[in-house]
């Protein structure tokens, strides 16, 4: 069952990734356009990929902890490298519901932010994903 689990919580994790990196680029074009029209296309497009995404940021959630769970106390107590994902994991859960709360203010017409700070937004998170991707491989400690 473990390699099952293991197969739908990659599957889900990357499905959930298409759409975090995408989001902010969403902002990006909306915080640059001066149309009224576009922008409210934009938050359209910003909601629907939020709310399409989400499902699969609880299917990670939920795979992933199954595979912990069948490796069992002993080995998730004995990997170091794993609590250490699991931090920045729970760093893109944030992440996640801090787009929610720029999908609200984009639609609430309250943006307060560059398009040059949605640039930022959508370029950190693949820094967090190398990171996550190598402890997960490699197993440094």
């Amino acid at each position: 069952m473990i390699l099952w689990y293991k197969a739908l919580h990659v599957f889900f994790m990357i499905a959930w990734m298409a759409g975090i990196f995408y989001l902010p680029r969403l902002f990006v074009y909306n915080a640059e356009s001066s149309v009224d029209a576009v922008k409210e296309q934009l938050n359209i497009m910003q909601r629907r990929l939020w709310l399409f995404i989400t499902p699969f940021a609880i299917l990670t959630l939920v795979f992933g902890l199954l595979t912990i769970y069948e490796y069992g106390y002993a080995w998730f107590k004995l990997s170091l490298w794993m609590h250490v994902k699991l931090s920045i994991v729970i760093l893109f859960y944030v992440y996640h519901i801090y787009l929610f709360v720029l999908v609200k203010k984009f639609i609430a017409k309250q943006n307060t932010h560059s398009p040059k700070f949605y640039r930022f937004l959508n370029e950190a998170p693949v820094l967090a994903l190398l990171a996550i991707v190598i402890l997960a491989i490699v197993k440094p400690f």
